[in-house]
């Protein structure tokens, strides 16, 4: 097998479209990690993807009958605008099946391309399953995101690009991973000319695809995956891919939401190029990487794979970043209701600066409030200054890993809400579309009432809300059955400690 991939890609056409992208060295982040940092920038590509590379190599091979009757390809993203550029170039007829929650600026990228576009579903596997019928029924030839082997090829020009530009003591290389399209190619590439380097993929650790299928030894299909890095928001990784992977990757590395936005953060302070969530996977799971192993005078590459960023979603990663670099923790603390209460908190908090502040008046005896502080030593100072404040006598409870304090929570101090009798609390990811909190409402059962509703936009195909909703415990059954008939994605929050701090 590994012949026959390292031909296929030493073969592959994709330079009629691609560019052979530069190798940099990301200076002051090497300075930081204390090792050489190198920046693969695949976001310089025409369509600001490396998926312009695979998607090209598959279509250029199709026979003349194959490109007469053209070609259709489901995508929400990148692989779309790899298509539909592709297809421009050859001349050929593009027809892409799209969610209906896509952002209009990725179906306006598409489209700029001359590709036909049609949205169908609310999810990838919908759009996806539509595209195989057009191509039955059409004789259209599919063009699969990443279980290909051309596709694969083309994924692998990437490695064989890094073998002649970075040093020949490159320790690792760090792969963002969905699919797995682009990882098996460079992992089966370069492990036949390099086998000491280290292959690393990097996932989301709410999108753990390959990483799921590494620890079970075979594919798993994920029950539900995050949107956040919604370029390798993937159940299950590829079937041809897996094949590859399991014996060429060293291992795979999860990273959260706050670690991805401060690699997007960290990539821009070295470039001043924005990438998009999975586009910065590589440098988060990098990061990660070196602190577990305390490596120190290495070199490390990490692969920047897109920037298809929507402008409104940096207000998110610009407020998470500081959450990702261990440079701010977030607090709820119990103070005396009286005069000099909060002087006093700051004293104990010291010299650091307060990010935040949330407080409402609750009762005559105690304030609970939500505060953002500023760190300077990273985890061990949130850690420290923890101990310093329950060793003071406060209360207090670490919301800094709390997902929906961080969401909806910090946004929302109001005061508790006594009249709001068998209220229970769920987060839900709604679909980015006219009439999803309509049918939300409408199937919902006449007798239960909303008591507390919190939406926010982050830029994505999915919004997320946070809703209270009071049902008699006689009715939970029903309550429950009605959340799995909606379909939606959703988390009880009910025990949560924010909620019952601040709202309940």
């Amino acid at each position: 097998m590994t012949t026959d991939y390292l031909q296929k890609i030493r073969e592959s056409n994709v330079y009629d479209v691609a560019i052979r992208t530069p190798l940099e060295e990301a200076s002051a982040l090497s300075q930081t990690l204390r090792n050489t940092v190198l920046l693969k920038r695949e976001d310089q590509q025409p369509v600001f993807s490396f998926k312009l590379r695979g998607a090209y190599n598959k279509i250029s091979s199709l026979t003349d009958a194959q490109r007469a009757a053209g070609v259709v390809a489901a995508s929400a993203g990148n692989h779309a605008q790899g298509v539909a550029l592709a297809a421009k170039k050859l001349g050929l007829k593009a027809l892409i099946l799209m969610p209906t929650t896509t952002p209009s600026i990725k179906v306006d990228a598409v489209r700029s391309y001359g590709a036909s576009i049609e949205l169908f579903g609310d999810t990838y596997d919908e759009s996806c399953q539509r595209a195989l019928q057009y191509a039955d029924e059409q004789g259209m030839s599919f063009i699969h995101p990443y279980d290909d082997p051309d596709v694969i090829a083309g994924q692998g020009t990437v490695g064989m690009e890094l073998d002649e530009q970075m040093p020949a003591n490159a320790h690792a290389v760090f792969v963002p991973v969905g699919g797995g399209g682009l990882i098996a190619g460079m992992a089966v590439y370069l492990k036949s000319v390099r086998p000491d380097l280290k292959i690393i993929g990097v996932e989301p650790d709410d999108a753990p695809s390959l990483h799921a299928a590494m620890a079970a030894n075979q594919r798993v299909l994920l029950d539900q995956v995050g949107i956040f890095a919604d370029g390798v928001a993937v159940r299950q990784v590829g079937e041809v891919t897996w094949e590859i992977a399991k014996k060429y990757v060293d291992e795979v590395i999860l990273v959260n939401t706050d670690e991805i936005c401060a690699a997007i953060m960290d990539i821009f302070d070295n470039t001043r190029a924005i990438m998009e969530p999975a586009g910065a996977l590589a440098i988060a799971g990098l990061k990660k990487y070196v602190a577990r192993d305390e490596i120190s005078g290495q070199t490390m590459v990490a692969i920047n794979s897109g920037a298809n960023m929507n402008f409104d979603r940096l207000r998110h990663v610009a407020e998470r970043a500081e959450f990702g670099e261990q440079r701010e923790a977030l607090f709820a603390v119990t103070i005396p209701e009286k005069p000099g209460a909060f002087r006093a908190f700051c004293e104990a908090i010291g010299n650091r600066g307060i990010t935040e502040f949330n407080y409402r008046y609750s009762d005559n005896e105690n304030a609970h409030i939500f505060a953002g502080v500023q760190l300077r030593g990273g985890r061990q100072e949130r850690d420290d200054l923890l101990a310093q404040l329950t060793g003071e006598g406060y209360p207090v409870i670490d919301m800094t890993d709390n997902e929906m304090a961080k969401l909806h929570i910090r946004y929302m101090i109001g005061g508790h809400a006594s009249q709001a009798e068998h209220e229970q609390l769920y987060r839900f990811e709604f679909p980015e579309r006219p009439g999803a909190l309509l049918r939300f409402l409408n199937n919902m059962a006449k007798g239960w009432n909303i008591s507390l509703f919190h939406y926010r936009n982050h830029g994505a195909a999915y919004g997320r809300v946070l809703v209270g909703i009071q049902v008699p415990p006689s009715e939970h059954e029903a309550f429950h059955e009605f959340l799995d008939e909606l379909g939606y994605t959703y988390w009880k929050e009910t025990d949560n400690p924010a909620y019952r701090l601040f709202l309940a």
